[in-house]
């Protein structure tokens, strides 16, 4: 009954969030040096704090990052759920989905960043999710 195949997309989506973090990290720091930003005086601080500080095209790597720590965190109890009652074709389908729109998000966020688009991907996506979640919870209802 277990659907295995089902984790497959939160495993992605994981990856890719890992993925979002080196590129943050990878550009973020540079960007700090170049500041000559003093490590001493630097603590306790968030990487919110940055914004106005470092270039806007180096924080969106940063909120995108912050946004896959947010509404990701219901695909993953979403998914675990239809795989262990044994979720369809159709949610892997949508499951997938979610990831693919969740990574295109990404990728516009990071490097384009226009509202219009990204609210598109992003309204998407909370339909996509929210349909496994009720899907879900039809499944563990037995309905």
């Amino acid at each position: 009954m277990v659907n295995l195949e089902l984790l497959a997309p939160a495993a992605a989506l994981a990856v890719w969030s890992m993925i979002m973090l080196v590129w943050m990290a990878s550009t973020r720091l540079p960007a700090l040096a170049k500041m000559g930003l003093d490590p001493e005086k630097s603590r306790g601080g968030r990487g919110s704090d940055l914004d106005g500080v470092l270039p806007d095209a180096i924080q969106w790597k940063s909120h995108n990052y912050n946004h896959l720590m947010e509404q990701p965190t219901a695909f993953y109890p979403v998914v675990i759920i239809l795989a262990l009652v044994g979720g369809t074709q159709l949610d892997i389908y949508l499951a997938w989905a979610y990831v693919g729109i969740r990574v295109v998000h990404s990728l516009w966020q990071a490097l384009v960043n226009t509202i219009p688009v990204r609210l598109t991907l992003f309204t998407i996506s909370s339909i996509v999710l929210t349909v496994l979640a009720v899907r879900a919870l039809m499944a563990t209802l037995g309905a």
